[in-house]
């Protein structure tokens, strides 16, 4: 059976709303929110786990949330749709033929069934199209990033450039530190050890690979993550600080004066190969 990790989530106006970890395939985390009677599905790559969550949480699907167009991200829609006839949210301008409510920037999904409101964030660079979306319920805040944040890194650049990345990531770095970081992947473990080669001074990356490593141990999930936890270790959310330049200049990756930008994408290319 799956190993189901459920992190409860309290706060107004429900406090009867938890997030449920749905691993699938070799890394994916599929997250499944509900009351414990209707839940919303984000971005199920694979209809099978989440229809046994389902099943062994007496749940019934009322929504689907899709961040991008990866397949790891939206192949369960067509066989979760023949069970559940469901609005599909999705990016407006990342190619989703199931999508029937399509969004951008500032756009506002009400979910009644959960009485939850998410706010859409544009986030290109991993796909020219991809959002976010983001819980901002005072006191409790959530993120579903897709692919664009990562738990101590940030996705590849298939489509957009270093510049759309950096933009996207800095629009994350802004919310509220104790923002839960609902990522879409378990690659935290390599992404850590790129970033203590690139940041090997950093204590809180230091403890924070210790602490991670540990659950890692013992199966556990190391998301979600906090937009606080990332601000100090993600070296994606640090490519300004003087120590990862300097490593990126000293491994021959940057030169002396570049960019922001420059050193973000200097980043990047080193971690693709890293």
């Amino acid at each position: 059976m799956p190993n189901f990790q459920a992190n409860a989530a309290n706060g107004a106006p429900r406090d009867d709303l938890s997030v449920l970890t749905v691993p699938a395939f070799q890394d994916n985390y599929l997250w499944l929110i509900h009351d414990g009677a209707h839940a919303a599905v984000v971005d199920p790559g694979d209809a099978a786990p989440i229809l046994a969550a389902l099943a062994e949480h007496g749940l019934a699907l009322t929504a689907i949330l899709l961040t991008h167009h990866h397949a790891d991200h939206i192949g369960g829609v067509p066989a979760l749709l023949a069970r559940f006839p469901v609005p599909v949210y999705g990016p407006r301008n990342d190619g989703i033929a199931e999508v029937t409510h399509p969004l951008a920037e500032g756009d506002r999904v009400a979910l009644p069934e959960l009485g939850l409101e998410l706010v859409v964030f544009d986030v290109p660079g991993h796909t020219l199209g991809h959002i976010a979306y983001v819980r901002s319920t005072p006191g409790l805040h959530w993120l579903f990033c897709g692919d664009t944040l990562f738990a101590g890194g940030c996705g590849r650049l298939f489509e957009g450039t270093p510049e759309q990345m950096a933009a996207s990531l800095e629009k994350l770095a802004d919310l509220p530190e104790d923002t839960e970081v609902y990522c879409a992947h378990e690659y935290t473990l390599s992404n850590l050890r790129f970033a203590q080669a690139v940041e090997p001074g950093n204590e809180a990356l230091a403890l924070r690979m210790k602490d991670e490593s540990a659950k890692r141990a013992l199966d556990l999930p190391t998301v979600p993550t906090s937009i606080g936890l990332e601000r100090r270790t993600n070296p994606f959310l640090r490519y300004r600080e003087a120590e990862i330049v300097g490593e990126l200049v000293k491994a021959g990756k940057l030169s002396d004066g570049a960019s922001p930008v420059q050193a973000f994408a200097a980043l990047r290319e080193w971690k693709n190969v890293f």
